[in-house]
């Protein structure tokens, strides 16, 4: 049986948007509780009835998660125009060869607005 599986991340960083036309909102430093969740697809084990554990999700992430949490994204190294997109992309280049299973990340840097990205 093949299931796709979903893990959910908050963090708080400030960021602010350098490419955008002068005098747009995100062009001034603001901030954001950014959601994170990371989809995990594959076959389900037969003797443990997971993919993985959420735990062992937890574990892989938290590097990354440590990295994000509190801090300005635009100093981050691939993270200078960090978009709901960029973050996203730059998440799931962490993450992938580290957990080959994951099939999408999806971001939400408000309520209402963000981004899933489905690598490559």
């Amino acid at each position: 049986m093949t299931c796709e599986i979903y893990k959910d991340f908050i963090f708080e960083a400030a960021h602010h948007l350098p490419n955008v036309p002068e005098g747009h909102k995100c062009g001034r430093l603001h901030g954001h509780s950014f959601f994170v969740r990371l989809y995990i697809q594959g076959e389900v084990d037969a003797t443990t009835g997971w993919i993985i554990d959420f735990g062992d999700v937890k574990k892989i992430f938290s590097p990354i998660y440590d990295r994000l949490d509190h801090y300005y994204l635009n100093d981050i190294p691939g993270l200078e125009n960090p978009t709901s997109e960029v973050i996203a992309k730059w998440i799931w280049e962490q993450v992938k060869p580290l957990l080959p299973e994951l099939s999408k990340v999806e971001i939400k840097e408000t309520c209402t607005a963000g981004c899933i990205y489905v690598g490559q």
